[in-house]
């Protein structure tokens, strides 16, 4: 992890971005400045606002406002760990008691809200429409994001949305929206769900705006889907599967078609995904045995897994690269039974063959194509 020191106009914060050793990824960034330098002149004015913070990565906001008690919501699991590793950097900073998920949101309205900008434009449409429902009628929404990372026709979304006062000339490739609030709300607004249809086992697979591949399923998922029979199908009974960074859920739900015993376990960092991943399995299998978990990897909490399936991301925050994935490869090594199995699907440039094997002694080709490749690894 990289450590580095925010100076910002409440004072200066100590941050360490987990997951990566290079000292040019910081754990904010300069969006984050521009929020924390708006936010303390308006809360100059207005010090008893009553503040929440939307999808903070690494505490950065959280922290700064830290004064003022901010409540604080994130799509991610990963913000809690974050929270808890920068707060006892920064003894001064106290940590909210709860980290709220879009499983459980908020209640009541504030008088201001930050938000850090998604990469996804309906993603960002779905926050500035729960944005209006969470903001007072005279509140204020501050959203800033990079420049070369705001989502495609952003400007139409905010548009369309809430009503813009003001936005920033780029500082530090960063920029920054004034909002009021808008008409626009999430009733019966038609982009909360989208999907598609599932060939087998024949079900309709939707999925909320955070979610990976919501619109169509992804080449590597499917190159995958075919390896799921006999991986399953040679399963003790009852066996213990996980759907592993789950999404929508589609590996699992091809496991409850193949076996109706499997006791089945969806987890996923994001928490639209596993409200993505449940609505999916009540749908089409409303009597399986199956749970849902908000969890960044696998907590070890859980009983070992005979089977662990795995589509990895291999991107976060902007930075690419194996680092995910290679955690989730370590935690599936030590959560699978005696005889459990790793079936992943992964990038054919990264490499997965050779990485896999630092955890695993027995690593398997299943199938190939020009981008992905599948794998099977055990541990011998």
């Amino acid at each position: 992890m990289t450590t580095a020191v925010l100076e910002f106009p409440g004072g200066r914060l100590t941050l360490n971005r987990p997951g990566t050793d290079d000292p040019s990824l910081r754990a904010w960034s300069s969006a984050d400045e521009l929020l924390l330098q708006e936010a303390f002149e308006h809360l100059a004015i207005a010090p008893d606002s009553r503040v929440l913070v939307v999808d903070d990565q690494y505490g950065a906001l959280t922290l700064g406002l830290s004064p003022f008690s901010p409540d604080v919501v994130a799509d991610s699991a990963q913000l809690g760990s974050a929270l808890a590793l920068n707060a006892a950097l920064n003894p001064a900073c106290a940590a909210p008691e709860r980290v709220f998920s879009w499983l459980q949101p908020p209640v009541g309205t504030y008088d201001l809200i930050l938000l850090k900008i998604p990469r996804e434009t309906d993603y960002l449409d779905w926050l500035l429409r729960w944005s209006n429902g969470a903001l007072k009628q005279a509140g204020v929404i501050l959203a800033a994001g990079m420049i070369k990372h705001l989502p495609d026709r952003s400007v139409d979304v905010f548009a369309r949305t809430v009503n813009v006062e003001k936005v920033s000339r780029a500082v530090k490739k960063a920029r920054l929206i004034t909002c009021s609030q808008g008409e626009a709300s999430l009733d019966n607004w038609p982009g909360i769900w989208k999907g598609y249809d599932l060939e087998a086992p024949g079900a309709r697979v939707n999925a909320m705006p955070a979610v990976f591949a919501r619109e169509k399923l992804d080449i590597g998922t499917r190159l995958m889907l075919p390896h799921l029979k006999p991986a399953i199908e040679s399963c003790r009974p009852c066996a213990r599967v996980l759907d592993l960074a789950c999404g929508n859920g589609v590996l699992g739900l091809s496991v409850l078609a193949i076996r109706a015993d499997i006791e089945m376990t969806f987890s996923d960092v994001s928490s639209q995904a596993v409200l993505s991943a449940r609505s999916n399995v009540e749908t089409a299998y409303p009597d399986a045995k199956a749970s849902f978990l908000h969890a960044d990897g696998i907590s070890g909490e859980q009983a070992l897994f005979d089977r662990i399936l795995l589509n990895p991301p291999f991107h976060e925050g902007g930075v690419v690269g194996d680092h995910i994935a290679l955690r989730l490869f370590e935690q599936a090594a030590q959560n699978l039974s005696d005889t459990g199995r790793l079936i992943m699907v992964g990038n054919r440039h990264l490499g997965y063959h050779k990485s896999l094997r630092r955890y695993f002694s027995q690593v398997r080709q299943l199938d190939a194509n020009p981008k992905f490749v599948v794998f099977e690894a055990w541990r011998g």
